[in-house]
């Protein structure tokens, strides 16, 4: 194959129009569907405010890992796989190889937080942020992810408060680059008219 046909596919990032196919495609639930749509807004506005103040981030790789970041979370409903890590394999069946990374560590970030904050983080952070189809604090997140997937499990709830405590260390690693706090994001995300 060509190399540089090779690159252009291997770069492909897909427009929202794609994005929305590919969750009509997979059958994504309506709650679901809305729930990434409101995470593609936080991390378009978190993408674009970094980009704004110089950071090397892309507002499209952002959105388009927000859409799909849950392409996969139906299909996982029985707990026979990770949604996680189908979703990114989904994504590589597709052609968005650069996309998958970000939809394979929505969940976790599995090398941790390293200080960066591109779109990989921005997506974890987005996801954490939404609580079905609604703008919360982290520990609301929190709080509801350990009722719904741990409610007597100590030691998963604990993986999960250690997981938020990442969160909040690149919350405010994220939050120190752009003009605005964690409390102002519900602003940026009002629509203009």
């Amino acid at each position: 194959m060509d190399p540089v046909i090779s690159w252009k596919v291997a770069t492909m990032i897909p427009s929202q129009a794609d994005c929305l196919r590919l969750m009509d495609h997979y059958r994504m639930p309506a709650h679901i569907r809305a729930h990434s749509l409101l995470v593609a807004r936080v991390a378009e506005c978190l993408a674009q405010g970094l980009a704004d103040q110089g950071e090397p981030v892309r507002v499209d790789l952002a959105v388009a890992g927000a859409l799909l970041h849950d392409i996969a979370k139906a299909l996982c409903f029985d707990g026979d796989c990770s949604h996680a890590e189908l979703g990114a394999e989904i994504c590589r069946e597709h052609g968005y190889e650069e996309l998958a990374p970000l939809v394979a560590e929505h969940v976790h970030l599995h090398d941790g937080f390293n200080g960066r904050c591109g779109e990989r983080e921005i997506v974890f952070y987005a996801d954490k942020r939404v609580n079905h189809d609604r703008l919360v604090s982290l520990e609301e997140r929190r709080d509801d992810v350990i009722r719904r997937y741990a409610p007597r499990d100590p030691a998963r709830q604990e993986l999960i408060r250690q997981n938020f405590a990442l969160c909040r260390r690149l919350e405010n690693n994220l939050f120190a680059r752009l003009p605005m706090a964690p409390e102002e994001l519900a602003d940026c995300l009002v629509v203009e008219q």
